[in-house]
């Protein structure tokens, strides 16, 4: 799909024109690649079918922005971009992904300094000349230090769910090979790892050759590394590298558990070989000579006297042990998950109307729906205050009735994602959060608190009896910011406590608790939820990702809240 490409340099032209002051067009721009990241339909397809006639009816799209679209699709280039590009030679991808770093910013140390790269902005920043500009200071310059080497420390990395989409839709491709026998994703990707280096294919194939050779004529590959008789490797233009592997469908198995990985998850399984008797490779489970497994993977961990473990687990984390004793989790499904309960509606700037989120929910498959707008501080996000909450409510309840007159066993539930100040206390007051089914609370400022006045926050917004949820509980952004300083021992404790759920945020930028504290919520006995924060629909399909956390956080459906019925869900609540 084009969708993902084109978005990728709208975002880019609206950062240009942002940073040469151009009114209005910045947004134009973000709003159209919003519009074709939740596209459920090929853009080219749609324009194959219609022309620009058809483009234009997509949200956001315009007579403009439709004909750079056409333009893309006959060319692979926009003119407009690249004409950007050439006018100020600045890496903005690069500079903005710097936390406290925006195009406003990179256009006064461009002009000033001739920052062009992150390399130029380390070094400057390194020799201390940002610091005296107008609106930067120590404090600024410090950051940006600090940004740059937690950006540097995952460049060549991808957010799963950019790179996800991309290699589903090559796993199609050469599924579609008649000479493909059998096909999986391997490696980081399907242990599902929060960030990615490359993507690994496995094939099982009596003819080889002919698979590589349409393998390596993909479209948008930029460079082929190697092409071999049973390995090749490419780079893609959306800057990750892909893997294929081919072997005999005797081998499938045992390539697949290789492959998979992790590493020290493969050391310690051919561990339990050795102390069988036995030795374990890419090619199968042998005794002496003789092969005893290998055609697939549960044949190989039975063989070994173990259950088969699935890939989430497979991190040397005690999974070998615990399924040498038959003792491993039963873990979540996305199956389980029975509603969502933190989605932005258009009361808050969301993309999406309520009924509009109510029937996307109910084409998933859900129970209930729970709509949490930011309250009053977020201003930037339009957040509501007390009125506004109740009048939303009052749509909310009409919607309800209507449902219940359908026969529909359907409910949309009111929550709030408020916002956890300075001190601790909530945005919004008491008697507004008793009113509601639920009330989410959030850190979203001031987040390099020393950590005993962070932890100290959290709590005491816990403590609030009105409080049922923590939103994104450590607050990072993958490849953007580090999780906020906090005592997550304390923090589970008051949990416990006080009888707060933690969230799995299922936003790719956040996956927030990560998977080892996903697992130290269930080790405490502390109940998570797993939301996808969405800001429109076609965010809704990301509770894939927040399962797969808690998957990696070994958490079994009585484990996260939102796998029970209406009535018990709300019980517990109360």
């Amino acid at each position: 799909m084009k969708n993902q490409e084109i978005a990728k340099i709208f975002h880019e032209i609206a950062n240009f024109l942002a940073m040469e002051e151009v009114d209005f067009k910045p947004y134009a721009y973000r709003r159209a690649a919003q519009s074709l990241e939740i596209l459920e339909e090929d853009v080219q397809n749609i324009y194959e079918k219609g022309g620009t006639k058809l483009l234009k009816k997509i949200p956001g799209i315009g007579k403009t922005i439709a004909l750079q679209i056409q333009e893309y699709l006959k060319t692979g280039k926009i003119k407009l971009y690249q004409k950007l590009k050439k006018r100020t030679p600045v890496d903005l991808e690069e500079i903005i992904n710097v936390e406290g770093m925006g195009p406003k910013r990179a256009k006064i140390l461009y002009q000033k300094l001739n920052i062009k790269n992150l390399k130029d902005l380390e070094k400057k920043a390194k020799a201390h000349k940002i610091a005296p500009l107008f609106g930067f200071g120590e404090k600024t310059e410090k950051n940006i230090l600090e940004g740059i080497q937690f950006a540097k420390k995952d460049k060549g990395r991808s957010l799963l769910g950019d790179i996800l989409p991309v290699a589903r839709e090559i796993f199609e491709k050469l599924k579609s090979l008649k000479e493909v026998e059998k096909i999986d994703i391997v490696g980081s990707v399907l242990r599902r790892k929060e960030t990615i280096g490359d993507v690994d294919f496995l094939i099982a194939s009596k003819n080889p050759k002919k698979v590589m050779d349409f393998f390596v004529s993909l479209p948008n590959i930029v460079k082929v590394w190697a092409k071999g008789s049973t390995k090749s490797s490419v780079r893609m233009k959306e800057g990750f590298d892909i893997d294929l592997r081919v072997v005999p469908k005797k081998s499938y198995g045992a390539a697949s558990q290789y492959f998979i990985g992790s590493k020290e998850h493969n050391i310690a399984t051919r561990r339990v070989a050795i102390s069988k008797g036995l030795k374990l490779n890419e090619y199968g489970l042998f005794r002496g000579s003789k092969m005893i497994a290998g055609k697939d993977e549960k044949g190989i961990y039975e063989a070994l006297g173990m259950q088969w473990i699935p890939p989430e687990l497979r991190e040397d984390q005690g999974e070998i042990e615990a399924a040498l004793k038959r003792k491993l989790p039963k873990l979540i499904k996305i199956k389980d998950i029975r509603g969502d309960l933190h989605c932005h509606s258009s009361w808050d700037g969301g993309k999406n109307s309520i009924p509009e989120l109510a029937k996307r929910t109910m084409e998933m498959g859900y129970e209930y729906l729970g709509i949490s707008d930011h309250t009053k501080f977020l201003r930037i996000e339009h957040g509501l205050n007390e009125k506004q909450l109740s009048q939303e409510r009052k749509e909310i309840d009409g919607l309800n009735s209507k449902f219940k007159k359908q026969n529909l066993k359907f409910r949309i539930l009111q929550g709030a994602e408020t916002n956890i100040l300075n001190d601790g206390s909530i945005d919004i007051k008491d008697e507004a959060l008793e009113k509601l089914d639920y009330a989410i609370a959030g850190v979203h400022s001031n987040l390099k608190m020393p950590k005993g006045k962070m932890t100290e926050r959290v709590i005491r917004a816990m403590k609030n009896p009105n409080i049922n949820i923590i939103s994104h509980p450590t607050g990072r952004l993958l490849k953007k910011r580090e999780e906020y300083e906090i005592d997550f021992n304390k923090i589970l404790r008051a949990a416990k406590e006080f009888r707060v759920v933690l969230e799995i945020n299922s936003s790719p930028q956040r996956l927030d608790l990560n998977g080892l504290n996903a697992r130290r919520c269930k080790e405490a006995k502390v109940k998570m939820v797993i939301n996808t924060d969405s800001h429109h629909k076609g965010q809704l399909k990301h509770i894939e990702f927040g399962v797969s956390q808690a998957r990696r956080g070994w958490a079994e459906k009585e484990d996260i809240i939102n796998t029970q019925p209406l009535k018990k869900l709300l019980e517990y609540f109360k």
